[in-house]
């Protein structure tokens, strides 16, 4: 792990690995200071008092009005890049600073403040049902000194919230601020167990959301089962996309899927590809898997050359299958035997039935 406390906020949700923070004088190269607030919330923050900070630091810092409470999860030179990565503007706009950090009263005020988020989210749905708004309210934040709430909500369509801005305002006696959120970001918000059984990357590590189609589960030959492709979101899952690009790249070496083969007896639709072991299906249906071969790639341009000369194969396969020598294995220790431990009887048996035959002599008897 590297100095400066890197590593004390290692599995901090959203957290970015600084991979400056072994630089000489990389902490001294700006006053900026990237802090984190509840859930994927982030802001950059002016350290002008030049206050000795490092990651996992709880500090308080200058909001409007009052302050607010958040951790310190990025110090020197890389905040500069997460900030132009994130388009955070300086130039003329007024910068907001780092108080201090955190004193015991400070605590007290935020988690009293913080143990009001729940209730107030449930308050809160029952006042926007009752002016008949089309939207739920996912969550809710307060600030630190408790003086403003954020209400996250989501509407597929707009919504004139104007009313219960002042219906909130008069319930819970703060300052009211309202965020539309999509699906995706409520899910990250609430958190959870994929189906891979690892936590949602919405909620662990991913800060941007690319959009899903259904054409990169059909490029990956994904079934197209709804409730398969789902996340927890209700939206397609963004894991989808993780491997798109190496399909993309592999589905270059295999022949189109449009492009069919000509035998002298049937005509074969493309049905399935491995990618990555470079084998084709071929059907002699175009839209069902009626008589299916499996060729290599390798065969599938062959034949389509030939049909290109006018030419057509007998069939799919090869006409001169490699032949694979079948070897034989023999178990010469006799490991994989059940009875290997067992005592062999049948030669105690045999010597036995030989001592009880009369008139026979055995050498241990001798002769007289």
């Amino acid at each position: 792990m590297c100095r400066k406390g890197c590593s004390r906020v290692q599995n901090s949700k959203l957290n970015t690995y600084d991979w400056l923070c072994d630089v000489p004088d990389a902490d001294k190269a700006t006053d900026y200071v990237e802090v984190q607030f509840k859930n994927t919330r982030k802001g950059y923050y002016l350290n002008s008092s030049g206050i000795a900070l490092e990651k996992g630091d709880i500090v308080a810092v200058e909001a409007t009005p009052g302050h607010d409470i958040g951790t310190v999860t990025l110090t020197g030179r890389l905040v500069l890049l997460q900030m132009k990565k994130n388009n955070a503007r300086t130039d003329g706009v007024e910068v907001k600073r780092i108080y201090r950090k955190v004193k015991q009263a400070d605590m007290e005020k935020y988690e009293e403040a913080k143990s009001r988020e729940h209730e107030t989210m449930i308050r809160s749905r029952q006042l926007a049902a009752g002016l008949g708004l089309n939207m739920k309210i996912g969550d809710v934040e307060y600030q630190g000194d408790g003086n403003k709430a954020i209400f996250y909500y989501i509407a597929d369509e707009r919504v004139d919230f104007r009313q219960l801005i002042k219906v909130l305002a008069e319930a819970f006696h703060v300052r009211v601020e309202m965020k539309q959120i999509g699906a995706r970001q409520e899910a990250g918000r609430i958190g959870g167990i994929g189906p891979c059984g690892r936590e949602l990357c919405c909620s662990s590590w991913m800060s941007s959301f690319v959009s899903v189609a259904t054409g990169a589960a059909r490029l990956q030959d994904i079934s197209m089962n709804p409730q398969k492709l789902a996340g927890q979101c209700a939206k397609l899952k963004c894991c989808i996309n993780y491997e798109i690009d190496s399909y993309v790249e592999a589905l270059k070496y295999l022949p189109s899927r449009e492009i069919e083969l000509e035998t002298k007896d049937n005509t074969y639709y493309h049905c399935k590809a491995d990618v990555f072991r470079k084998e084709i299906t071929y059907s002699t249906d175009k839209f069902f898997a009626v008589n299916p071969v499996t060729i290599s790639a390798q065969r599938a341009f062959d034949i389509i050359s030939m049909n290109k000369r006018g030419a057509k194969p007998l069939t799919l396969e090869a006409d001169e299958k490699p032949q694979q020598s079948k070897r034989e294995s023999h178990d010469i220790l006799g490991q994989e035997s059940l009875t290997r431990f067992d005592t062999d009887t049948s030669k105690k048996k045999k010597r036995k039935r030989k001592h009880d035959r009369p008139g026979i002599k055995t050498k241990s008897q001798g002769e007289g």
